[in-house]
């Protein structure tokens, strides 16, 4: 089983830590410079349209609809 990673990412001035499989975070790695932004904007992207979802199931989410296209 693989272990969680976690990062440090600061959204809307505050503190958290994401921890997701190193498999995720290698394709939000991808996403990120693909669309030529930074890590923390993508996190940011994806907290804003999460909705009620855990922002950690959104970060998967969001790297399964990368990788599927």
């Amino acid at each position: 089983m693989p272990r969680l990673r976690k990062r440090s990412i600061l959204l809307s001035g505050h503190a958290t830590s994401l921890a997701l499989e190193p498999e995720f975070w290698s394709v939000l790695d991808e996403v990120a410079r693909h669309e030529a932004i930074s890590m923390a904007a993508l996190i940011a992207r994806i907290d804003e349209g999460r909705g009620e979802r855990p922002l950690a199931s959104a970060c998967r989410v969001a790297a399964l609809a990368f990788a599927r296209r």
